[in-house]
């Protein structure tokens, strides 16, 4: 053999070495595995809707003014941008959006920010109640506060509708109010504030006592301490707020829908039809949007300030006196708001279902009670009179019942899925945390959870309506998207619990030569059931509530949430009601049983 093959003989066999070194370690396999995996699950639909905005769609707005009917154009662009439709289709959606998402990260901001400090750090009342109760918007649909601001203040005389609670008592509010952008970020302001509460509440709780002794020992007045040293602490987790908040207000579709205002996922839906291409351009601005509120996080947690305590003795500064009338009155305050963002929907849904004429409450003022009915639920053959469409009751609607259990089946198979891939990365890029490798790999698993919903179901809508991949209308379709858009939700998870562990613990049952599986089995996950375990509730929970990542991807009947709004199309309110009420008593039910079975809830920590 000449020095040349040898050379090269040895070469490969080296490589070989390597390569069979590197594999023998299961976290670069699950690394390489899921980087490859998550950048085309990733990437393949971005791609795919950009190629959307281009191609001419027969029978659509683009095929018309560029009078082809295939092949490809920038006639979508010119159209969108340019034409006299611009200011309603583009501009004023953009507009809106913006004020929307600025707006509810705002108010989400003061709302749970102010009441994360009053339960940590003041003597107000009725704290642990409180703590768990001011979560529940966060856990109920999105729409839920929707439907009973509309229960609540829609009238005849301004939305043409039946007339509302309030409307009944002869008060009327005035159209700003009732729909529109004031509602809106009143509505999701409210959803979201419970997430500005677990993270501004978790660094007041554990925040350097210290420095603000300090400032109190120099005789520093209290409302600038607040402004020069507590505020500047808790810019990291406002800024995580404002991250998470931004993009799930700029992508949210039923609140807008339900409160008249148009904005770009509004307006995506309304475009879909005639103006696809189009369509797929609004779609492209709210990942850009999306994109764009992460660099500017990036950029100011990197200009995060400093301190350190210059005088001041060790110890925890005590919580502030409310004084005795104080501290019962704010807390009767917050028990008042609660009770109508968290009791009052269930209550409010549950009544509906029993109205013969669903958000008409004239008989409050009359006070006869005699008309209540039982048709909406009991009712078990197929009437056409009496509002029924030909419906049978709750109880008896297949359509229904089809539809809870492929709510279910689409949300354990997402649980089940994203956990378990989700668990397997944050365990992969624990241990290889300085590589670049795993840095891209956690940051593309990330990614969709940036982007709108809205945005991420348009563009696997276009991926899976293609001739090539055709899953629209297919639980597996459903299953795939849930999975990739919820995979951060269990690889943050347990990122963060397997960090903690030591890496001693794994590397002693490494030197007794225990396979992989029983080393993740009997040790690694059993120390950090809690952490993992989290990693399924919560794309399970998200995933029962879902609406704007789905609707695009399948037909009425196929899940609850397509199905409500089916029915609200139809005219069948009491049903949409019965379908809320269904949905909020399963997602409370299921929390219950987590917070028992396990102790983690997600107020745990702070004041729960």
């Amino acid at each position: 053999m000449s020095k040349s093959n040898a050379s090269r003989s040895g070469a490969w066999s080296l490589s070989f070495n390597k390569l069979r070194t590197f594999l023998s370690k299961p976290e670069n396999v699950i690394l390489l595995l899921m980087g490859i995996v998550l950048t085309i699950s990733t990437i393949s639909p971005v791609v795919a809707i950009i190629k959307d905005t281009f191609a001419i769609h027969p029978g659509t707005i683009d095929a018309y003014l560029s009078k082809k009917s295939s092949g490809y154009s920038t006639i979508n662009y010119t159209d969108l941008f340019t034409s006299r439709l611009a200011v309603k289709n583009l501009w004023q959606p953009i507009a809106n959006t913006l004020l929307l998402a600025i707006g509810t990260c705002i108010f989400a901001i003061v709302y749970g920010g102010s009441f994360a400090f009053f339960v940590t750090r003041t003597d107000m009342k009725w704290r642990k109640y409180l703590s768990s109760i001011f979560i529940f918007p966060y856990i109920m649909p999105q729409w839920t506060l929707a439907v009973v601001w509309q229960n609540l203040f829609n009238s005849n005389a301004v939305t043409g509708t039946s007339n509302g609670l309030l409307a009944t008592m002869g008060i009327t509010m005035p159209s700003w109010w009732c729909i529109g952008l004031f509602p809106s970020i009143m509505v999701l302001g409210l959803h979201y504030a419970p997430f500005a509460y677990i993270l501004i509440g978790g660094i007041f709780r554990n925040m350097d006592s210290n420095l603000e002794e300090a400032a109190t020992i120099l005789n520093t007045p209290r409302p600038k301490t607040l402004w020069r040293i507590t505020l500047p602490m808790i810019k990291p987790a406002m800024l995580s707020t404002v991250l998470l908040v931004f993009g799930g207000a700029m992508g949210s579709y039923p609140v807008p829908h339900y409160l008249k205002l148009a904005t770009l996922s509004t307006k995506y839906v309304s475009l879909n039809a005639k103006y696809k291409g189009e369509a797929s351009i609004l779609a492209i601005i709210m990942m850009c949007l999306g994109g764009a509120i992460m660099i500017v996080n990036q950029l100011g947690l990197k200009s995060r300030k400093n301190y350190t305590t210059v005088t001041g003795k060790s110890g925890q500064i005590s919580k502030i006196s409310l004084g005795k009338a104080g501290r019962i009155l704010i807390a009767c305050i917050f028990v008042f708001l609660t009770f109508f963002t968290s009791i009052f929907p269930i209550l409010s849904f549950g009544f509906e279902t029993f109205l013969p004429n669903p958000g008409d409450y004239s008989f409050l003022y009359t006070g006869d009670s005699s008309n209540l009915t039982t048709k909406w639920w009991a009712t078990s053959e197929n009437i056409t009179e009496n509002g029924m469409y030909g419906q049978k009751g709750i109880l008896y609607n297949k359509t229904i019942w089809s539809a809870y259990k492929g709510t279910l089946l689409v949300s354990f198979s997402c649980a089940l899925v994203a956990g378990t891939l989700g668990t397997m990365l944050g365990y992969a890029v624990s241990k290889k945390r300085r590589s670049k490798w795993a840095s891209y790999v956690n940051s593309v698993a990330f990614l969709p959870y940036l982007m709108p919903s809205i945005a991420v179901g348009a563009a696997f809508f276009v991926l899976f309506s293609s001739d090539k991949i055709n899953l629209f209308n297919t639980y597996t379709g459903l299953i795939i998207v849930g999975t990739i858009k919820y995979i951060p939700f269990a690889s943050r998870s347990a990122l963060n619990s397997m960090l903690q562990l030591s890496g001693e613990i794994e590397e002693s049952a490494i030197i007794q030569d225990i396979p992989w599986t029983k080393r993740m089995t009997r040790i690694i996950i059993p120390i950090q059931k809690t952490s993992i375990l989290s990693g399924y509730l919560l794309p399970f929970m998200t995933c029962l509530r879902e609406l704007s990542l789905f609707m695009l991807l399948c037909t009425q009947g196929f899940i609850l949430s397509t199905t409500l709004d089916y029915f609200d199309e139809m005219g069948l309110y009491a049903f949409s009601s019965g379908i809320n009420l269904l949905l909020i008593v399963t997602l409370l039910v299921c929390n219950g049983l987590v917070n028992k079975l396990t102790g983690a809830s997600l107020d745990s920590g702070i004041g729960g």
